[in-house]
C-alpha cells in the first residue's frame, strides 16, 4: 500500500491511497474461508460447500468490505503518524466518486480523499485587551421574595376558628342547590370536602368567606369560583366530564378551618435551610441569601463573559477556515440539513469552530490539564444548581457526590463535562491575561445586553 499527501494550499490537501492485491487478498481469503465453515446451503453438507461457490456468492461483497476497512484504518493511521491537524473527516474526492471500479477484474485500486487542514496560528493576549465582566446585583424585592419563599417552604398548618385572609383551607359539606337555592333532589352531596380559598379564582366569592366561622353557611357559584374542571372533579369526587356539566350554586357548611402559617425567621429556620449552626442571626441569614442569589447569577455572568471573550478573540485572531470543504463535510454527516439551512447557519458554525480551535490552542500552549477532581466538582456544582432551582439550597455533600458520580459514569455526559471544564480553564487563563472591567448591573440591565 502506498499513501501520499498532496497539499493544494494552506487549508486544503488530498490524500491518495493506492491498494494492491497483496494488501487485501489474505484477509479476503480468510473471511471467505470462515463463511465456508459456517455456510448452510441446500445440497451441501455444512463446511463442505465448494470455495468457488462461496466466492460467487460472497466474493464481491467481502472484497468491497475489506477494502473499505483497509482504507478507513489506513487514513486514520496516516493522519495520526504524520501529525496532520485536520478538521472534520476525510471525504472522497470528486475523482474517486466518479471513477468506475470493476470489482470482478480489478486487482489494484486508487482512492483519493479531500481533507481540510487546521490553520496555523497563535494567540497573544495582553492587558491591552479589555473585556467587561458583568456582576448581577440582587434587587431588594428579589431578596425579600427569597426570604418569603424560605419561610413558606418551612411553614405549617394550624387550626383556626375564623377565616381572616380568605387564603385558608376549609373542610365541610358541599351540597348542590336548585334554581330556588334549595338542596337539589338527587344532587351532589359531598361530605368532608376540602376546599382551598387560596386558589379560588373569583375574588368577590372569595371575599364572601372572610370573617366566617365554623358552623357558618355560604352559598356560591362553584363553577365561577373554580373554572378548572380538574379542580371541581377533585373537589366533588366526580369525573372531568361530569364536572364540565356542573352549574349553579352550591352550599358549603364550614366544619374545620386550617390556616397556613409561614415559618418564623429564627434559628430553627436557619438550621433547617443551611444545617445546624451555619447561620446564627437574621443579619447572617440575609447576607447568606444575597450571596446565594449572586451565586445563582454567576453562571449567567460567566456565560456572558464567554460570549464576549469568544467574540473578541475570534475578531482579533481572524482565522480562515477551509469553508467549502467544511460545508461538504456538514452535508455528508448531517443528511437532514438542506442547502438553505447550511447557508443560513454556516457563519454560526464557523464561529463555533474557530472558538473551539482557539480554546484548544490556549489549553495546549498554557499546558492546562483536567484532573478527575475537576470533572467531579463540575458535576457536583451542576447538580447543586439544579437543586437550587427547586428551592433546595442545602444538599448533604454525600448526596451531591452520589449524583455527580452517576453523571460522570455516562460516557456522553462525561465528554460534555470535560469539554466544558476545558473551556472554563481557558476562560480563567483569559481573565488573568487581559484587563477585566467589572461592572455591576441589575437583572433588567443584564437582560438588555442580549
Amino acid at each position: 500500500m502506498n499513501i501520499t499527501l498532496n497539499n493544494i494550499d494552506d487549508l486544503n490537501a488530498k490524500i491518495s491511497v493506492n491498494i494492491t492485491a497483496e494488501d487485501y487478498e489474505e484477509k479476503v481469503e480468510k473471511t471467505l474461508s470462515d463463511y465456508r465453515k459456517k455456510a448452510s446451503i441446500p445440497g451441501f453438507r455444512p463446511g463442505k460447500v465448494p470455495m468457488g461457490h462461496i466466492k460467487r456468492m460472497y466474493g464481491k461483497a467481502v472484497l468491497v468490505d475489506e477494502i473499505n476497512k483497509l482504507i478507513s484504518e489506513s487514513l486514520v493511521n496516516y493522519i495520526k503518524d504524520e501529525n496532520l491537524n485536520v478538521l472534520g473527516e476525510p471525504l472522497p474526492s470528486e475523482e474517486s466518486e466518479n471513477q468506475e471500479i470493476d470489482w470482478d477484474k480489478q486487482k489494484d485500486f486508487e482512492f483519493t480523499f479531500d481533507i481540510g487542514k487546521t490553520p496555523e496560528f497563535e494567540v497573544k493576549l495582553s492587558k491591552r485587551e479589555k473585556i467587561t465582566y458583568y456582576e448581577l446585583q440582587p434587587e431588594e424585592n428579589l431578596i425579600e421574595d427569597t426570604i418569603k419563599n424560605y419561610t413558606y417552604r418551612n411553614g405549617h398548618n394550624e387550626s383556626a376558628d375564623e377565616i381572616v385572609e380568605a387564603d385558608e383551607t376549609i373542610k365541610g359539606d358541599l351540597v348542590q342547590l336548585n334554581a330556588e337555592n334549595a338542596p337539589l333532589e338527587d344532587g351532589i352531596n359531598r361530605e368532608e370536602a376540602l376546599m382551598s380559598l387560596h386558589v379560588m379564582k373569583d375574588e368577590d366569592i372569595k371575599n364572601t368567606f372572610k370573617n366566617k366561622k365554623i358552623g357558618d353557611i355560604i352559598d356560591f357559584d362553584l363553577k365561577k369560583a373554580y373554572p378548572n374542571n380538574t379542580e371541581i372533579a377533585s373537589l366533588l369526587d366526580i369525573t372531568k366530564d361530569e364536572a364540565e356539566e356542573i352549574k349553579g350554586n352550591f352550599r358549603f357548611t364550614i366544619k374545620e378551618i386550617t390556616k397556613f402559617v409561614p415559618g418564623e425567621i429564627n434559628q430553627e429556620l436557619f438550621d433547617t435551610i443551611y444545617g445546624e449552626g451555619v447561620v446564627t442571626s437574621e443579619a447572617e441569614f440575609r447576607t447568606k441569601i444575597i450571596d446565594e442569589i449572586k451565586n445563582s447569577f454567576k453562571p449567567q455572568s460567566e456565560y456572558k463573559f464567554m460570549l464576549d471573550a469568544k467574540s473578541k478573540l475570534i475578531e482579533k485572531i481572524g482565522l480562515t477556515l477551509p469553508d467549502e470543504f467544511l460545508k461538504r463535510w456538514i452535508v455528508a454527516t448531517n443528511k437532514e440539513i438542506t442547502k438553505e439551512q447550511l447557508e443560513k447557519d454556516y457563519e454560526l458554525f464557523s464561529k463555533d469552530m474557530q472558538w473551539q480551535l482557539i480554546v484548544d490552542n490556549l489549553f495546549r500552549t498554557n499546558e492546562l490539564k483536567i484532573e478527575e477532581n475537576d470533572v467531579l466538582n463540575f458535576a457536583k456544582e451542576s447538580t447543586r444548581q439544579q437543586f437550587m432551582q427547586y428551592g433546595l439550597s442545602y444538599i448533604p455533600e454525600e448526596q451531591l457526590e452520589k449524583y455527580a458520580m452517576e453523571i460522570v459514569s455516562k460516557p456522553e455526559e462525561r465528554r460534555k463535562i470535560m469539554d466544558k471544564v476545558a473551556e472554563n480553564k481557558v476562560l480563567e487563563t483569559v481573565k488573568e491575561a487581559v484587563k477585566i472591567e467589572n461592572k455591576e448591573v441589575s437583572l433588567e440591565e443584564f437582560k438588555k445586553l442580549f
